[in-house]
Order: structure tokens, then C-alpha cells, then sequence
């Protein structure tokens, strides 16, 4: 275990490096900051004081390196619209989008997992041939359009649901969501609802031919020949064997979700990191920008590594020492 954490902690040191390299040079070759930030009226000599001011007046590599020192102590740089440290205004908008994310896979899991099993189970029924059929739409439908469509049908004609914004928020246990209130709940749903439906999709499909895999299997066959009831055989025996792809696509889909809302959020008008990554690089605000996806980049390592600590947990058989290699 020791081991293994280690050598990860290397790989996800490299993969930091490497990304911030590429993130820096990439937002840098974007366009000028100062030509949106500056008042077109302004002269020269106001121009060049902002210009030094931002420390836009060094070489990009003279730029990435302070950036990469600053970066090792905590300071990705400060936001040039709000004059904020980046990674504050980003930890800022984090519990909402953290939220709406959450929300979205305990859905997908409520809802998918159970479907997906019946669909097993029963193949040949009309209800299993149906949910199979419902799975199809979930992919084939364009995430944006099904967005609007959400809006249109449920909050402007049925008036059912809010169409945008957080809603009311309450703490509870020193934490503040908008799960707490029922203002809050309503609206959620649809942004909630809308991003879930992809992921519930992927669900329902790999529930389903999991289940079909296993239910043929000899201990199985064993689980009932020795008289265990069939609620106990399909939730012990069958679930569990079949959880970790749903393991892996959870983790994966989990850290889209986190990384990846800026259309529901944009769409929804909710209040975080996805609308606030929009609103920056419209405003070539590169220390945001480039804070957004070190977070994200270290989101998606630290998913991968309980991912994989999560699998050995499932199936004692599966070895932390290629669970990395095993992964990719």
C-alpha cells in the first residue's frame, strides 16, 4: 500500500508539472489581457503602468517559472478583473458546483443502478425493453437542447421548477448548501435532473450487461443451489461483483462533473466554477483560467487514486501494484 501511494504521488507530481507547462503556455497564446482590461481611450503611459503591473512586460518564461514558484507555495496568482488571489475566487464557487455534481451522480446512482438491474433480470420484458430504450435516448440526446428543453417544458409552460439560479441556502453542520432548503431543492432539480441523464444512461447499460455476465456464472448457480434467497444472491453476490466498472465510470463521471458544468451552469445561471471559467476567459483572465485547471488536474488525480484504493476494497483479487496500469 505504501509503495503504491508513493510511486503515485510521483506520477501525480509529473502529471502537475507537465499540465501546468501546457495550461500556462496555452492560455498565454490566447490574446492580450490588457486589450480587454484597458480602456481603449487610454494612453500609453497608463497602458505600459497596467502592463507592468500585471507582470505582463516579462518574457513568458520569465512568467512561468515566478508562476511555477508562486505555485509551489500555495499562490497561483490573482485574478486581473477582481484583483483576488485565483485560487480563493475558485474555492469561492467550488461548494456550488461541488453540489450541483453530487446531486447529479446520487441520481444517477438512485436511479440508474436499480433500472439497470431490473433490465438484467428481466431482458426480455417490456419494461426492461423499455428502460434499454430510455438508456439510448439518454446518449443520443444532445446535452444542450436537452437542457432547454427542461426549462421549456417544466419552468416556463408547467411553471413547476425554477429556471435559474442557487436559491435559498442553509447551514447545517457548518456546512452551507442549498439542499437544505426547500427553496434551494426546486432549484436544483432541473440543472440536477439534466445533468444526470448522461451518466444515469451509462449506468443503466453497465448495470444491465453485468448483470447479464454474471448471472451465469457457476457461484451463482452455487449461491442458489445452496438455498439462499434470491434477494440475497442478486444484492450480495451479483452487486457487488459487478460495482467496480460502475466504480470507474462514477469516478470519472463525478470528476466531469466537477470540472465540466459550464453549460448547465451558464445555462442555469448557477453560481459556480463552470459560469466563472466562462466569465474568465472572456476576460482573458489567465491566473483564473490556468488556477481552474491545476484544481481540475488535481481533482481528477486524487478520483483515479481512490478509485483505485476502492477497487481493492470490492475484489480483494485486484492488486494495488497494477491498478494503476490496470486503469488505463
Amino acid at each position: 500500500m505504501t509503495v503504491f501511494v508513493i510511486r503515485r504521488l510521483f506520477q501525480s507530481i509529473l502529471t502537475l508539472f507537465v499540465t501546468s507547462l501546457l495550461v500556462f503556455f496555452a492560455v498565454f497564446a490566447v490574446g492580450n489581457p490588457i486589450d480587454v482590461l484597458i480602456d481603449p481611450g487610454a494612453d500609453q503611459i497608463e497602458f505600459e503602468r497596467a502592463v507592468r503591473a500585471l507582470g505582463l512586460d516579462r518574457s513568458i518564461w520569465e512568467q512561468y517559472f515566478i508562476f511555477l514558484e508562486n505555485a509551489l507555495q500555495g499562490d497561483v496568482g490573482r485574478s486581473f478583473v477582481f484583483n483576488t488571489p485565483a485560487l480563493e475566487l475558485i474555492l469561492q464557487r467550488f461548494p456550488a458546483t461541488l453540489e450541483l455534481a453530487l446531486t447529479a451522480m446520487l441520481l444517477a446512482n438512485l436511479v440508474g443502478i436499480p433500472l439497470g438491474l431490473y433490465a438484467g433480470l428481466k431482458p426480455e420484458s417490456v419494461a426492461g425493453r423499455s428502460i434499454m430504450a430510455g438508456s439510448i435516448l439518454g446518449f443520443s440526446l444532445p446535452g444542450f437542447w436537452v437542457k432547454v428543453t427542461v426549462i421549456m417544458v417544466f419552468a416556463v409552460e408547467l411553471g413547476w421548477f425554477p429556471a435559474g439560479g442557487r436559491g435559498e441556502t442553509a447551514t447545517f453542520l457548518g456546512i452551507t448548501s442549498s439542499l437544505f432548503t426547500i427553496d434551494g431543492l426546486s432549484h436544483i432539480a432541473l440543472p440536477a435532473i439534466s445533468l444526470s441523464l448522461f451518466t444515469m444512461a451509462l449506468v443503466i447499460r453497465l448495470t444491465r450487461s453485468g448483470v447479464r455476465e454474471t448471472l451465469p456464472m457457476d457461484y451463482i448457480k452455487f449461491a442458489r443451489a445452496k438455498g439462499l434467497r434470491e434477494s440475497r444472491v442478486i444484492s450480495v453476490h451479483v452487486l457487488k461483483n459487478i460495482m467496480i466498472p460502475i466504480v470507474t465510470v462514477m469516478g470519472l463521471e463525478f470528476g466531469g462533473a466537477v470540472a465540466f458544468t459550464v453549460i448547465t451552469e451558464t445555462i442555469f445561471s448557477w453560481p459556480g466554477m463552470g459560469k466563472l471559467l466562462i466569465d474568465s476567459i472572456n476576460f482573458l483572465d489567465r491566473p483564473v483560467v490556468v488556477a481552474y485547471i491545476m484544481l481540475v488536474a488535481m481533482m481528477f488525480i486524487g478520483i483515479n487514486l481512490l478509485v483505485d484504493l476502492v477497487y481493492a476494497v470490492l475484489d480483494p483479487r485486484v492488486r494495488l501494484s497494477d491498478s494503476g496500469s490496470n486503469n488505463t
